[in-house]
């Protein structure tokens, strides 16, 4: 049966406010609880970025039931892949087993903070593929020292390394990626319903991995004002992978996006108060076969509502469906 997530959308809500909101979705029902790692929100109208670890180590606390993962933590210039690791295992320990580590390429608005420059695409996945393999390492609790195209470690150590490590899950488009990251991963991410992509994952890993996606919605009783809010909060979200991995800043992104309609926003993503909406814009997960879908509730402004109103009538639909 397919599990249904909540996502703690860093970029559009503060620290206190996210750890209140797991604690609800949990109530509500909800399966498990993704959390994205920004340093920068898409838009200057949202208004937020706290530091994602910190957010799951107190929600790791907060709730006891939940999965919990990054979607998705890139560790290949913000980070250390080593201080990745570690941070993996100790939120991996802290939840008592119920943490997934969710990896990947990282978009420019993020990891250009440390002004180490943006690589090309090619460059990142490889990157990717180092970081990852590193982590891997890690996890043994073995001593490791690596020399690599990339990064270095000298005699680094996890001491509190949980038994049997941390899932990896790796964020993947493409046959390519998928030839890439397969290995080193126990999980797949995706962010569009390709039945196509799951078959080849299927085919390398097997059918019994999780597969797992996202998709946003912005619930609110006047369909009017949800769209309104979508708008204003996401519009960001139709340029396409392409676009949002290089632009730079909440500028750029607001430049970007300024032809954007509210009509247009709509067409993408449902609004208003229709569940029956939500769970066709789901349907094509389930049928590419996606064993997990993370919903984005769009916007601060009205969450609470959605949880304690909507969601417990939207997972009974989605899990008839």
């Amino acid at each position: 049966m397919t599990q249904f997530g909540y996502t703690l959308m860093t970029e559009q809500t503060g620290p206190r406010d996210l750890v209140n909101y797991a604690i609800a979705a949990e109530r509500a029902g909800f399966d498990f609880e993704v959390c994205s790692d920004h340093y920068s929100p898409w838009l200057m109208s949202q208004g937020h970025a706290p530091y994602a670890w910190s957010v799951l180590g107190a929600v790791a606390q907060a709730t006891s039931r939940v999965e919990l993962a990054t979607y998705v933590t890139c560790p290949i210039i913000r980070y250390h892949p080593a201080v990745v690791a570690q941070k993996a295992a100790t939120l991996q320990l802290l939840s008592e087993g119920r943490f997934i580590l969710g990896l990947g390429s990282g978009e420019n608005l993020n990891e250009h903070i440390t002004g180490e420059g943006w690589p090309p695409v090619a460059q990142r996945q490889d990157m990717l593929v180092e970081a990852a393999t590193i982590i891997r390492e890690l996890q043994s609790g073995e001593l490791v020292t690596w020399e690599g195209d990339y990064f270095r470690i000298d005699s680094a150590r996890l001491w509190d390394a949980p038994e049997g490590g941390v899932p990896i899950a790796i964020a993947m488009s493409g046959e390519k990626s998928i030839g890439q990251f397969a290995p080193l991963a126990d999980h797949l991410i995706a962010v569009e319903p390709e039945p196509e992509l799951i078959k080849v994952w299927d085919r390398e890993k097997g059918s019994k991995t999780r597969k797992i996606g996202q998709l946003p919605i912005c619930w609110d009783p006047d369909e009017q004002r949800a769209i309104k809010r979508a708008h204003d909060q996401f519009r960001w979200f139709g340029g396409g992978w392409a676009v949002n991995a290089d632009l730079p800043t909440p500028a750029g992104f607001e430049g970007a996006s300024k032809f954007v309609r509210p009509e247009d926003v709509a067409q993408q993503i449902p609004c208003g108060p229709d569940l029956d909406a939500v769970v066709e814009a789901v349907k094509p997960y389930l049928d590419a076969g996606f064993t997990d879908v993370a919903v984005v509730q769009v916007g601060d402004e009205g969450q609470s509502a959605f949880l304690d109103q909507a969601a417990k009538p939207l997972l009974e639909k989605l899990r008839a469906a």
